[in-house]
């Protein structure tokens, strides 16, 4: 048999596989979510974890579902946007009501009078009383008795029955920030990523919805994700909630990273069948340019219709200055000229890079049996770092030698510098050496993801 022609250079070499949905028919044995994520050298079981593939999985997914759609050439191309009109299934929109229902306890839980620069005290009461009501709300909002369909087998006398209650709540509260720590980041929006990949392998997920394929997943974006950030937005601005994990100037954004990945796909070159592998350049006609990120008006103008725009908007309402200087990651980004399509790869290596595979963000993820601990068969090796102590360091520094510094996007082009009447000094490189693949000096940072390239 002849081997298989090389990808081409513009496409990605497969397209990426669905995350499976649990047999109905049997028994599933749940497992209390904990964490296993202690040190360092944690990290590299977990990149060859279940887990770890099962999430690269369902973020592919849903990146995939925002691609635009384009079946005859002649005719424009179907883009999904944020305001556009679009038929969301049932638990989609008991999962709407579901996330009213959290942000409406912030008027039970009012502000402390007591002077803090970061992370209001009244967040904790917050999330103490959705952390009381979760259950409830839980079992008001998603499909009756689905929930309860699936325990483990009959246990000993006084053992403690596990479910999938115990499962989906634990991510469920965890997309919502921390009450220790008063503040809110990646690994917390990654919580939330997981328990919509929790209800989907439960199944809840299960009704028809008409358009093009992808139009359950676009729903679940669209119709859960794109709220659920905003509710987030409200709660960080209320609250006064401290970035977790963030790298500051020197990180892509403080607080969430999907809106990236799945905003450069809504903007990327439609598929013209869905066999088509996904693209790694190029942009939907109408779109937006990429360049037009680094503009606030235009930010503003574009926030309601595009993820990605939303996500700028945001840092712009929260940050004061020229937007090269207090988010150069960023502006250097918004100076590709391939397209949305090579953002949006761009995007997904560097989540895998600077949330998956960082201590200080994957440190606090709990794993059960939904999300498990156990080693994936097909996962490729890691390298083991020197010392649990170099490990934190790099994970703290991204590899590039400069503390608290992320992994800068490689895929952009040289950083633009402001020119002409009015222009301010030179904003500092976002492009630094890398260290010696294999070694803890970067291990996380070159870290590939197998889920991107269609391998695992």
């Amino acid at each position: 048999m002849n081997p298989p022609p090389p990808p081409a250079a513009n496409v990605a070499s497969t397209s990426p596989k669905k995350l499976p949905v649990l047999d109905l028919s049997t028994p599933h044995h749940f497992i209390r979510p904990v964490k296993r994520i202690l040190e360092g050298t944690d990290v590299s079981h977990f990149l060859t974890s279940q887990a770890y593939g099962d999430i690269g999985t369902w973020v592919m997914q849903l990146n995939r579902a925002m691609l635009p759609r384009r079946t005859n050439t002649r005719e424009p191309a179907q883009m999904f946007s944020t305001d556009s009109p679009r038929q969301d299934s049932e638990s989609v929109k008991k999962l709407q009501e579901l996330l009213k229902r959290a942000e409406a306890i912030i008027e039970d839980a009012p502000l402390d009078p007591g002077p803090r620069r970061f992370g209001n005290m009244g967040f904790r009461t917050f999330h103490k009383l959705l952390e009381e009501r979760a259950e409830g709300l839980l079992r008001e909002f998603l499909p009756v008795g689905m929930l309860d369909k699936f325990t483990n087998p009959t246990t000993q006398d006084g053992e403690e029955v596990i479910g999938a209650m115990d499962e989906v709540k634990s991510y469920f509260l965890g997309g919502f920030g921390s009450s220790q720590r008063l503040d809110f980041g990646t690994g917390h929006e990654l919580s939330f990523v997981a328990f919509l990949g929790c209800l989907w392998k439960l199944g809840v997920f299960s009704e028809q919805v008409e358009g093009p394929p992808g139009a359950l997943e676009r729903s679940i974006v669209l119709g859960v994700i794109e709220p659920y950030l905003n509710v987030m937005r409200r709660l960080i601005l209320h609250y006064t909630l401290e970035p977790a994990g963030s790298h500051g100037v020197w990180g892509l954004d403080d607080h969430f990273f999907m809106p990236y990945i799945l905003g450069s796909a809504q903007l990327s070159r439609p598929l013209t069948s869905e066999e088509e592998p996904t693209p790694l350049e190029g942009s939907a006609p109408l779109a937006p340019k990429v360049s037009e990120t680094a503009n606030p008006a235009l930010a503003e103008k574009h926030r309601h219709a595009w993820l990605y725009f939303s996500a700028i908007a945001f840092i712009n309402d929260v940050k004061k200055g020229p937007f090269w200087e207090h988010s150069p990651i960023l502006y250097d980004i918004s100076s590709i000229t391939h397209g949305w399509g090579k953002v949006n790869k761009g995007m997904i290596l560097m989540f895998n890079a600077e949330v998956l595979s960082k201590f200080p963000v994957v440190q606090h993820f709990p794993f059960g049996g939904l999300f498990s601990w156990n080693r994936d068969p097909n996962a490729m090796p890691q390298a083991t770092p020197a010392s649990p102590a170099n490990n934190a360091v790099a994970a703290g520094a991204g590899g590039t030698g400069i503390p608290g510094a992320g992994t800068a996007a490689p895929w952009a082009q040289t950083t633009r510098v402001p020119t002409g009447p009015g222009s301010v000094p030179a904003p500092p490189p976002t492009s630094f050496p890398r260290g010696v693949p294999g070694t803890a000096s970067n291990q996380h940072s070159v870290t590939r993801a197998p889920w991107a390239d269609g391998k695992k």
